[in-house]
C-alpha cells in the first residue's frame, strides 16, 4: 500500500508545477508564426538535445557524487534563464542559445528526480511499490500538462501574443525550485562532505556507472526505453499543426483571429489528452499486470506504439484528420503507461547507488536519438508532408525491434 506523506505530495507538486511551460502545446505554431521551416525547428531540438547529451554523463554523475538536490536546483535556474531568452528575443540564432540553457536544464533534470524518489521508496522500505509510485507521481505530472493547456489557451486567447507564455512560465518554475531546493537531505544519496575524499567518491561512482556498458540485460531495458522516448519526443509536437488545421476547419469563435481561435481549440484538446495521460500514468501498474509480466508488458506496448504511430501519419498525408488526432492520442496515453514500466525495469538492474547515472544514461540516448532524427523528420516535413514523414519514421523504427526488446529481469 502506497504511504501518501508529505513527500509523495512533494514529489507530485514538482511534476505538477514541472509541466507548466504555457509554451509547450504550441511550440511548433510559435516557430512556424516565427517564420522557421520544419527543418530549423528541428535543429533547435537537435541542439537543445546535443547539449543534453554532451553534459548527462557529467551531471549524472555530479548528482550522484555531490548531491541530487543541488543538480536540481541548478536545472530549473537553467531552465527560468532560457524561458527569458525565448521571450525577449525572437531570431533563430538567439533560440539556439536559449535551446542550450534548456538543455543544460534537462541534463541536470533527467533521470535525478527519478532517483530521489527510489532513494526515498529505499529508505521507506517501499521499493517493491515502485511501478505504482512512479506512476502516481507521474500522474501528477500529467495534470499539470492538462491545466498547462487550458492556462496556455486562456493566456493566448487573452493576449494574442505567444512569447507571453515564455514569461509566464517562470513563476511556476521558481515555485517548483524552492520545492526541490528543501527536499529532506537524506534524498541526495550516499555523498561525501569531507574535501579530501571527494576525488576517490567520484571515482567510484563512474566506475560503477561504466560499469552499466558491460551489463547487456540492463542496456536492453535502457535502448528500449530510450528509443520509444526518442520516438515520442520527436513526434509529439507535429500534434499541433494537425489541430491547428482541424480547428480551423471548426465553425467556431469566427469573431476572433485565427491565432486565438486556434488557441483555444488546441489548448482544450489538450487538455483532455492530458487527463487521459495523467489516468494512464497512475494505473501503469494495473496495465503491466495485466500482460502477466512487465518484460511483456514493455514488448507488446512498444510495438503497439510504433504502429500507432505509423497509421497516424498515413492517416494525416489521407486528410483523416480526426483519425489522426484519435490515433495520436492512443500514442501519448501508451508512452504515458510505459514510462513508469521502463523506470522499474532499469532499476532492477542497476545498483541504487548510480541511479541517477544509470537513468541518465537512458536519457543520454534518448538525447543522442532526439539529435539525429529530429532534423532529419523536419525535412522530410518540408519535402512531403508531415504525414509522410510520420509514417517513415515509424516504420523505420518498427524494423529495429528485434534488437530492442527486453527479456526477463535479473535482480540488481
Amino acid at each position: 500500500m502506497i504511504k501518501k506523506d508529505s513527500m509523495f505530495y512533494r514529489f507530485a507538486a514538482y511534476g505538477f508545477l514541472k509541466n507548466l511551460r504555457f509554451f509547450e502545446p504550441f511550440i511548433i505554431l510559435i516557430f512556424r508564426a516565427g517564420g522557421l521551416s520544419f527543418l530549423q525547428i528541428g535543429l533547435l531540438y537537435s541542439i537543445r538535445d546535443l547539449t543534453n547529451n554532451l553534459m548527462e554523463i557529467p551531471t549524472g554523475v555530479l548528482a550522484d557524487t555531490f548531491g541530487r538536490r543541488r543538480a536540481m536546483v541548478l536545472a530549473f535556474t537553467s531552465y527560468i534563464l532560457s524561458f527569458f531568452i525565448f521571450y525577449q528575443f525572437d531570431d533563430f540564432s538567439i533560440y539556439a542559445l536559449a535551446m542550450v540553457l534548456f538543455g543544460l536544464g534537462e541534463a541536470f533534470r533527467s533521470g535525478t528526480h527519478k532517483a530521489l524518489i527510489l532513494e526515498y521508496l529505499k529508505h521507506q522500505d517501499m521499493l517493491d511499490l515502485k511501478v505504482s509510485y512512479y506512476g502516481r507521481t507521474r500522474g501528477a505530472s500529467q495534470l499539470g500538462s492538462a491545466f498547462n493547456s487550458l492556462i496556455a489557451a486562456g493566456l493566448l486567447f487573452s493576449t494574442g501574443n505567444y512569447r507571453t507564455m515564455f514569461l509566464a512560465a517562470t513563476i511556476p518554475y521558481l515555485l517548483d525550485l524552492f520545492n526541490l531546493a528543501t527536499y529532506p537531505k537524506f534524498l541526495d544519496g550516499e555523498i561525501v562532505t569531507q574535501r579530501g575524499t571527494l576525488w576517490g567518491q567520484a571515482k567510484e561512482t563512474f566506475g560503477d556507472f561504466t560499469g552499466l556498458f558491460r551489463d547487456g540485460q540492463a542496456m536492453r531495458g535502457i535502448l528500449n526505453s530510450a528509443s520509444f522516448t526518442a520516438l515520442f519526443k520527436i513526434t509529439k509536437d507535429y500534434l499541433q499543426p494537425i489541430l491547428e488545421t482541424f480547428a480551423l476547419g471548426l465553425p467556431i469563435l469566427l469573431f476572433v483571429d485565427d491565432v486565438k481561435r486556434s488557441g483555444v481549440v488546441v489548448g482544450v484538446i489538450y487538455f483532455f489528452i492530458y487527463l487521459l495521460t495523467s489516468y494512464a500514468s497512475r494505473h501503469s501498474d494495473r496495465a503491466s499486470g495485466r500482460f502477466g509480466s512487465l518484460t511483456s508488458a514493455i514488448n507488446m506496448t512498444f510495438l503497439v506504439g510504433v504502429g500507432l504511430l505509423f497509421i497516424a501519419g498515413l492517416t494525416t498525408w489521407g486528410e483523416r484528420v480526426v483519425v489522426s488526432i484519435l490515433v495520436f492520442l492512443g500514442f501519448y496515453v501508451l508512452q504515458n503507461l510505459r514510462k513508469p514500466m521502463n523506470v522499474a525495469y532499469i532499476s532492477d538492474q542497476i545498483s541504487q547507488r548510480v541511479m541517477a547515472s544509470g537513468l541518465s544514461v537512458e536519457a543520454q540516448f534518448t538525447t543522442i536519438l532526439v539529435a539525429v532524427f529530429a532534423p532529419i523528420l523536419g525535412a522530410l516535413a518540408d519535402a512531403f508532408g508531415v504525414g509522410l514523414a510520420l509514417a517513415v519514421l515509424g516504420a523505420g523504427t518498427l524494423m529495429f525491434y528485434f534488437f530492442l526488446r527486453v527479456r526477463e529481469p535479473q535482480q540488481a
